[in-house]
């Protein structure tokens, strides 16, 4: 509503006021509604914790990519070699392993994710990573590959073509590449040979798991459970866990129950934190930072070193030497600092603002919240990745 509100009153000043003054009233509005309440958006159960128990699987295996146009590893890379004379064994032919040439020939580990309550004959994707020094998989074909379980236990046959997604050309002098032509995909390309066997408890009892732990968070889930079903069904056990006790069958089958409890919302609560990536410059700030009284001043310093020569000729017919003497250029130039207060309690809105009213960039706001860390004044956790 605020949205559609927003737009057409920005559409009638466009038409009504100075372009000068538009921008000024823009400003005004946008303040206006930033201040009228807003509706918060809830999380369903389903998207915040798990049964415990009901999980995937990771699966891997190795395997031999064929088919592929002189991009394949070489013949350095011996255990691509070792593996196909060992399966061109197993089909009843005799090689010399001296005579053998694997350029249209990878070797991958092929990985895959084994989802809870997978039956015989379901399809999973697989991923196919090349582990020799192929240039790329484009155009390859899986051999049929086992996939295998920590326990040792294959649970999963893949082959079939690859999707690789990516593109790789060139020559001595340069090269072209988009995205990784060494990695590719088999949508439903594995097919499920043994089940992972797993019941739901016959006491009824089910514990649900928080992906993100949190003692608000789970005390919000007991209670929008009981408020649902009129009883005391669910108990907080710790902050990352939740005891549910479904109502007898007679009353609800455990499948309807299990379904109805993963479609109640709640509104889960967060810690404050400052996630930033120094390596490109990313800087996330949640709804909960706050900051103590705080002086920020930032300045930019720019150096700028030139090297250059200047060469000395002698006059004619002095006999003397040319000399080339190195000269060198040095230029500083520092911007103005501003000097910003910003009061204790200011929200991410005002801090945002008043970080880029001193010309901070993504990657200043990552020394500069580190500064404030260090004097004590922010109340947030700071995450460098």
């Amino acid at each position: 509503m605020l949205h559609i509100l927003y737009v057409s009153m920005t559409a009638i000043i466009a038409r009504t006021v100075a372009p000068k003054a538009t921008l000024v009233l823009l400003s005004m509005l946008v303040l206006i509604l930033s201040g009228a309440p807003h509706e918060v958006h809830a999380s369903r159960i389903k998207d915040l914790a798990d049964i415990s128990g009901v999980r995937t699987n990771q699966l891997v295996g190795y395997g031999l990519v064929v088919g592929l146009d002189g991009t394949g590893d070489s013949n350095k890379t011996e255990f691509t070699v070792q593996s196909l004379v060992n399966m061109m064994e197993r089909l009843g032919m005799r090689l010399n392993r001296k005579d053998v040439k694997v350029d249209n020939v990878a070797a991958v580990m092929v990985t895959a994710e084994l989802p809870p309550f997978a039956k015989a004959g379901s399809s999973i994707d697989v991923l196919a990573s090349s582990i020799g020094d192929a240039d790329s998989l484009v155009g390859g074909t899986l051999l049929m590959t086992p996939l295998k379980g920590p326990d040792g236990q294959v649970y999963a046959v893949a082959q079939g073509p690859l999707a690789v997604g990516a593109l790789s050309f060139g020559g001595k002098a340069a090269k072209v590449q988009k995205n990784h032509p060494t990695v590719g995909r088999i949508p439903g390309g594995a097919s499920v040979e043994r089940e992972i066997a797993f019941n739901l408890p016959e006491s009824r009892m089910l514990r649900y798991q928080l992906r993100d732990a949190d003692f608000t968070t789970v005390t919000r889930m007991a209670q929008a459970i009981n408020d649902y079903f009129g009883d005391m069904l669910a108990a907080p056990v710790d902050s990352s866990s939740l005891n549910v006790q479904a109502p007898p069958s007679a009353q609800m089958p455990l499948i309807e129950f299990i379904a109805a409890v993963e479609h109640l919302e709640i509104q889960p609560d967060t810690g404050a934190r400052i996630v930033v990536s120094e390596r490109s410059g990313t800087v996330v700030m949640g709804e909960n930072v706050r900051l103590s009284t705080v002086a920020v001043s930032h300045a930019n310093l720019n150096l700028v070193i030139s090297e250059g020569m200047q060469v000395s000729q002698p006059g004619p017919f002095s006999e003397g030497e040319t000399v080339v003497a190195p000269q060198t250029q040095i230029e500083m130039s520092e911007e103005k600092g501003n000097l910003v207060v910003m009061p204790m309690g200011v929200s991410i809105g005002d801090v945002a603002r008043a970080l880029n009213a001193i010309g901070a960039t993504p990657r200043d706001l990552i020394a500069i919240f580190q500064a404030i860390k260090a004097a004590g004044a922010l109340h947030a956790e700071l995450v460098i990745i």
